[in-house]
């Protein structure tokens, strides 16, 4: 394999170390592209004298990510309505490198709605810490070279960073529970069923939709029991085209609304103590490309 196949290999690789740091396909793809240009704007001498082609790429593509995330802040305030980060199919985003099924499953966690809105939170270099240390196995000291600084201060943003996904993965309902709800979730909402809908839902439900202004949805988040119930099925009796059905996401189990067999919103959700908490329906069709 020459140095153009191995750098073309590492394209998988680079998407899925990019979504995971930047929430959407989009951005990623852009940070990828960008990554190559400047691999192909060196001379052939300064490629020649790089003795890891796959190291210097994950360098360059985390530092560009770094910089995206630094700008992240202004960019939503100007996103019409709530912003969430990109739903993918399960197993969309594996970097190759885990053929054991339980590794499959992990990996997949690490790409889920709810997982991503807490990394959201976190500062730019947590963010980029806990990807590249937590998710794709870099040393310490390579990740200090990338955020600019200490392999002490790194590990201090990782761990950090690790505090927060364990607190959230802690409330997290098992697998078995999750899609039990979201089945009789699914039932229920395409049934028009407000009552039975109502009865799965936590009194401190929170829905979050996210239009990017492109299509209806949501400008603030919609809270409460009854409320959530009835925007969901007054979103289905005005789509009367639209089919509801159960799909495995990264979260486990969810949904998407269909018509004529395109998606045009897909649905995850939080399940603590067999009661849904958080709704997140993505409606953006920029956001719904991993589904096509």
């Amino acid at each position: 394999m020459d140095d153009l196949d191995v750098v073309m290999a590492e394209r998988r690789r680079l998407i899925a170390l990019a979504y995971r740091m930047l929430g959407t396909l989009e951005e990623a793809e852009d940070a990828v592209q960008e990554t190559y240009l400047r691999w192909y704007r060196l001379t052939e001498e300064e490629r020649g004298a790089i003795g890891n082609p796959q190291g210097w790429l994950t360098r360059v593509g985390s530092r560009i990510c770094l910089d995206v995330l630094k700008s992240a802040r202004a960019r939503r305030e100007q996103y019409v309505g709530e912003w969430l980060p990109e739903p993918v199919p399960a197993g969309l985003l594996g970097d190759g490198s885990a053929p054991d099924p339980v590794d499959r499953v992990t990996l997949d966690d690490t790409v889920s709605t709810a997982l991503l809105v807490v990394l959201d939170m976190m500062t730019p270099a947590e963010r980029v810490a806990f990807v590249l240390h937590d998710v794709f196995a870099l040393p310490f000291p390579e990740i200090a070279e990338i955020v600019g600084r200490s392999p002490t201060a790194v590990r201090q943003l990782a761990t950090s960073a690790r505090r927060r996904v364990a607190d959230h993965r802690g409330i997290v309902a098992p697998p078995a529970e999750h899609d039990a709800v979201v089945r009789a979730f699914v039932a229920a909402a395409a049934g028009g069923n407000l009552d039975a809908l109502t009865r799965l839902l936590d009194a401190s439900v929170t829905l979050r939709s996210d239009g990017g202004g492109v299509v209806s949805a949501a400008r603030n988040p919609v809270v409460g029991p009854t409320r959530v119930a009835r925007f969901l099925l007054g979103v289905l009796r005005k789509r009367r085209t639209w089919a509801v059905a159960v799909r495995v996401t990264a979260d486990g189990l969810g949904l998407t609304m269909t018509d004529d067999g395109e998606v045009r919103a897909v649905v995850n959700l939080r399940v603590v103590g067999g009661l849904v908490t958080d709704v997140w329906m993505v409606v953006n069709p920029g956001k719904l490309t991993g589904w096509r």
